[in-house]
């Protein structure tokens, strides 16, 4: 009889991977992201040369997206996908049946609910926070897209142009999805394991074919010196984000092994060292543990564009971008000289859903408002609202200080130039 796996060992997916796992010291859990990531990193390339919308309907590329979606999500997760269908499935209810003027509010409520929900039962049922696989990350993802969706069918099917933003107004979907379109926008093997979340809109564009040539409209590709329309590809973009995802394997991997995170609550760490050098130990640990984010999210955003999805447009040099679906920007955060500029390069695609579906539409307190639907999107952990509380805080905090810094730069401005006046008339 094989013998039963360690804790950290431990998935409610497919065990097919467990001997790697063990060789390699790695969580199962973990295995089986990177080893579906990596496979949907293929099935992305051959999705693309192969089911382009030139060669097949855009049915037969919803289906074969969704399906396989739908096959990574029970390998990584097994059964505790469950609640990921679920959650869709009663979105789509809502969906389809839900009138227009209530269809995002029902829609917030259920999807944040169910995803709150489920946040408070992994801390009763993994003890908070045993080494497991976490399902909750593609129902926070799904969420997202879910809230996102019904926001934009209500922006354009129930509000008038005149009364949306630029933005909303671009955005807005005019007609409700099909079931299949639902599914693939939500569970596609691209974003169903670490996502980002996208506009349903660039979704469906990219399925039927319409996603370059509509992004090269957008900058008007003819002022950038392109005298026909150009056909990029995104070979030399997924080269690139691959690279990044390997060298942060690396670091991550080296850090967490040379400062390891249980050190901080090691007694003998606590009782023999100062806290000074508790706390700096603690900033070590913190850096190391960036690496696997910048890993996942780069991973991901390769994925996507590997199959064609994540095209932005055309510089003023005339290069063309891959960055529609970026979730990080790593030079930014790492030279972030505020508090401002890191969030607004950490996580972009939670940002611009937050600013989507709270910030935008808050009818009073919208930085407040945003940073407690961030607590909540996030989870229950104590820390999550710690940080967020205090990052209300700092937002308002850097606000009045920029506020008083244009005012007395503007006032010293004023000086000088008076005084200059003065000294010219004296002469």
């Amino acid at each position: 009889m094989a013998e039963t796996p360690s804790v950290p060992y431990r998935t409610t997916g497919s065990t097919l991977l467990h001997p790697l796992s063990q060789l390699l010291g790695i969580p199962l859990d973990q295995v089986n992201f990177v080893a579906c990531q990596l496979f949907a990193l293929l099935a992305a390339f051959w999705f693309r040369i192969y089911l382009s919308p030139s060669n097949v309907s855009s049915v037969v590329r919803h289906a074969f997206a969704t399906l396989f979606g739908i096959y990574f999500a029970v390998f990584c997760f097994g059964w505790y996908s469950i609640h990921i269908f679920v959650l869709v499935m009663m979105s789509y209810g809502i969906m389809n049946i839900a009138s227009i003027p209530n269809i995002h509010r029902y829609s917030f409520v259920v999807a944040m609910g169910y995803l709150t929900l489920c946040h408070i039962s992994r801390i009763y049922i993994f003890n908070y926070g045993i080494l497991t696989t976490d399902f909750s990350g593609p129902l926070m993802i799904i969420t997202q897209k879910i809230t996102t969706l019904a926001f934009q069918v209500h922006d354009g099917i129930g509000r008038q142009a005149e009364d949306l933003t630029a933005e909303q107004n671009r955005l807005a979907v005019k007609i409700r999805p099909s079931l299949l379109e639902y599914l693939s926008y939500l569970l596609n093997f691209m974003s169903v394991i670490a996502g980002p979340c996208s506009n349903y809109k660039d979704y469906i564009a990219f399925i039927e074919g319409r996603h370059v040539h509509m992004k090269l409209l957008e900058v008007n590709w003819k002022q950038k010196g392109y005298d026909r329309l150009p056909d990029p590809s995104p070979t030399g973009a997924v080269i690139y984000k691959l690279c990044i995802t390997f060298v942060s394997l690396l670091l991550f991997l080296t850090l967490t092994k040379t400062y390891p995170v249980t050190y901080i609550v090691d007694s003998q760490f606590i009782n023999n060292t100062s806290f000074l050098s508790r706390l700096g130990y603690l900033y070590i640990v913190m850096q190391a543990s960036k690496p696997k984010y910048y890993f996942a999210w780069t991973l991901a955003d390769a994925v996507n564009n590997a199959a064609g999805y994540g095209f932005s447009g055309v510089d003023d040099q005339g290069n063309f971008h891959w960055d529609l679906l970026s979730n990080l920007n790593i030079w930014n955060i790492e030279t972030a000289t505020s508090f401002k500029m890191y969030i607004e390069n950490w996580n972009i695609q939670t940002a611009a859903w937050l600013k989507r579906v709270c910030y935008d539409r808050a009818p009073w307190y919208p930085t407040a408002l945003t940073f407690i639907l961030s607590a909540l999107w996030h989870g229950v952990y104590p820390g999550y609202y710690f940080t967020f509380v205090t990052g209300i805080l700092m937002t308002l905090a850097s606000r009045a200080v920029r506020s008083l810094y244009c005012f007395l730069q503007r006032l010293i401005l004023d000086y000088c130039k008076a005084f200059s006046a003065r000294c010219l008339c004296t002469l």
